[in-house]
C-alpha cells in the first residue's frame, strides 16, 4: 500500500467512507522535518540571516501510532505559519524541547519525542482513521483541523481550553504536524471543510483565523463591537489581513497598517479605506537599537486623527511587538485596549507605562483560541462571510522557500503547500456557494 493508493481512493467518485476505512495504511509518508542534530547549525547568524530552506527537509517517516481520541488524516494541503518559520531557524529556541516536555506526559505522548519534528499547524483533508472513542469523525469524511492540543485531565481548561495546563499548538508544540502526506491529529481537533473552498483554500485560514478571532471579537480578547476604531499592524498579512475582515464585517472601522502600495491595495480590495503605508510615511519608531522615538508615536497619532476625523483607536490588533509596541499602546485611546501575541519582530516589548496606566488602558495577551473560537471562525469561513486570504501556492517539495519567503516578509496574506493534491483548484463541492464568493476568495492572488 503507498499513499499513492490513498490519493487514488480520495479522488475516486465511487469510494465510499468504507472503502476508505478498509484502506491499509502505508509504512511511510512524506513529511517536512527539522532535525535535532542540527538545531545550532544557525549559530552566530542574526535572525534575518537564517535561512529556513537550509534547515526544512522532505524526509519519509514512519506512519506513527493511532491513540484513543485521535484521528490519522491524509493531507490534501496546509500553510505555512509564522511558527513554521520559527521551528525552521530554532528561535526563540528549539522545538525539541517542546516534544521532549510533551514525551514525558504520558506512555502515549513519548511516540512524539523523536530527532525530527514533522511540522505544520494547518491542513485540509480525509479523514483515513480514527482511534478509540471517537465517535463524531469517520474516515472519508472531509475536514480542516485547527491546531490547539490540550489534555482536559485539569479543571483549569475546561471554561476555557487555551488555560489548560498540558495546551499546546500541533505541529509546533507536537510532532506529526499538517505539512505532510499523513498528520497525527485528536480528533476534537477536526471541524468541517468549508464545501465552497479548494483544498489549499481551507488549508489557509486555520491557525490565523482563529487566532485574530480570538484576539480582536471573542470575550477573551478586545470584544470588538460596531463603531470602533481598529488599529491593524500589517493589514495585508497572514493575521492582519483576518483581522481586517473581522473588523468590516463586524462593523468596525480598520486603520490598516501597511509597508507597500500594493499591501495598501489589497486592503481597500478588502473594503478597507482608512491605510498607512509606513513605509511611504517613513515612520521610525526607533532612534537606534536601544531608543524609541516618542515623537513618532505622537506623530502616528496624529495621522490616525486625520484619517478618521479626529479619533483615536479603541483596539490596537498588535503582533509585530517589538518594533511597534511603544507606539501601540501611546496611540490607543483613553480607556482603550492593546491586544497582542506573535512579536514577531521581537519579544522584548518596551512602551512608556504613564500612558498606559493614566489613561486606563489595557493589554491583553491573546493565544490561538479554544476550541469553540475556533469553531466559531471556522464557520464563519464555511458561509462565505470570512474569506481565505491565499496569495501563492508551493508544492510540498518547495516548503523551504515557501518559509524563507514569509521569514523575509516577501509574501501577501497566506502561502499554501499542495501536499497530496496534485494540483490547485480541487476538493470544491459548493459552486454555487464559491459563485458568490468568487472574487473575494481570488482576492489576493490578483494583485
Amino acid at each position: 500500500m503507498t499513499v499513492k493508493d490513498i490519493l487514488d481512493a480520495i479522488q475516486s467518485p465511487d469510494a465510499s467512507p468504507a472503502d476508505i476505512a478498509a484502506l491499509p495504511l502505508p509504512e511511510s509518508y512524506r513529511a517536512i522535518t527539522v532535525h535535532k542534530d542540527e538545531t545550532e547549525m544557525f549559530a552566530g547568524l542574526e535572525t534575518r540571516d537564517k535561512d529556513p530552506r537550509k534547515s526544512i527537509h522532505l524526509d519519509d517517516v514512519p506512519v506513527p501510532e493511532l491513540g484513543p481520541g485521535e484521528a490519522l488524516v491524509a493531507v490534501m494541503a496546509s500553510s505555512v505559519n509564522y511558527n513554521s518559520v520559527w521551528t525552521s531557524i530554532f528561535e526563540p529556541l528549539s522545538t525539541f524541547g517542546f516534544l521532549e516536555r510533551y514525551g514525558r506526559v504520558s506512555e502515549l505522548t513519548r511516540r512524539h519525542d523523536l530527532p525530527y519534528h514533522v511540522i505544520g499547524s494547518d491542513l485540509a483533508g480525509v479523514v483515513l482513521r480514527t482511534g478509540p472513542g471517537v465517535n463524531s469523525w469517520q474516515p472519508g469524511d472531509e475536514v480542516v483541523a485547527h491546531c490547539l492540543s490540550v489534555e482536559l485531565e485539569s479543571s483549569d481548561g475546561h471554561n476555557d481550553t487555551m488555560l489548560d495546563p498540558e495546551q499546546r499548538i500541533w505541529g509546533f508544540e507536537t510532532n506529526f504536524g499538517g505539512l505532510a502526506e499523513i498528520a497525527l491529529v485528536k480528533s476534537n481537533q477536526l471541524m468541517p471543510k468549508p464545501g465552497h473552498l479548494s483544498w489549499e483554500e481551507a488549508a489557509a485560514p486555520g491557525l490565523v483565523n482563529s487566532t485574530a478571532y480570538r484576539q480582536l471579537v471573542s470575550r477573551n480578547g478586545a470584544q470588538m463591537k460596531q463603531g470602533d476604531n481598529v488599529l491593524i499592524w500589517g493589514a495585508s498579512g497572514g493575521l492582519g489581513s483576518y483581522a481586517t475582515q473581522f473588523a468590516l464585517a463586524g462593523g468596525a472601522t480598520p486603520i490598516c497598517v501597511v509597508s507597500s502600495e500594493r499591501k495598501a491595495e489589497i486592503c481597500r480590495r478588502m473594503g478597507a479605506e482608512l491605510i498607512i503605508d509606513r513605509s511611504a510615511e517613513d515612520f521610525r519608531f526607533w532612534k537606534d537599537e536601544h531608543t524609541q522615538d516618542p515623537r513618532e508615536w505622537k506623530r502616528l497619532g496624529k495621522r490616525i486623527r486625520e484619517l478618521t476625523g479626529g479619533e483615536d483607536v479603541d483596539i490596537v490588533f498588535e503582533h509585530p511587538g517589538r518594533e511597534t509596541f511603544g507606539a501601540s499602546v501611546y496611540v490607543t485611546r483613553k480607556g482603550g485596549t492593546i491586544v497582542t501575541c506573535a512579536s514577531t519582530s521581537g519579544y522584548d516589548h518596551a512602551y512608556d507605562n504613564r500612558y498606559l496606566w493614566m489613561s486606563l488602558k489595557r493589554i491583553i495577551g491573546s493565544h490561538f483560541a479554544n476550541y469553540r473560537e475556533a469553531w466559531e471562525a471556522n464557520r464563519l469561513i464555511a458561509k462565505g462571510k470570512i474569506h481565505p486570504t491565499l496569495s501563492r501556492v508551493y508544492s510540498l517539495e518547495e516548503t523551504g522557500q515557501a518559509a524563507y519567503d514569509v521569514h523575509r516578509n516577501r509574501h501577501q496574506g497566506k502561502v499554501g503547500v499542495l501536499c497530496l493534491a496534485p494540483e490547485e483548484g480541487l476538493g470544491v463541492r459548493d459552486e454555487e456557494l464559491r459563485a458568490q464568493h468568487v472574487d473575494a476568495i481570488n482576492r489576493f492572488r490578483n494583485v
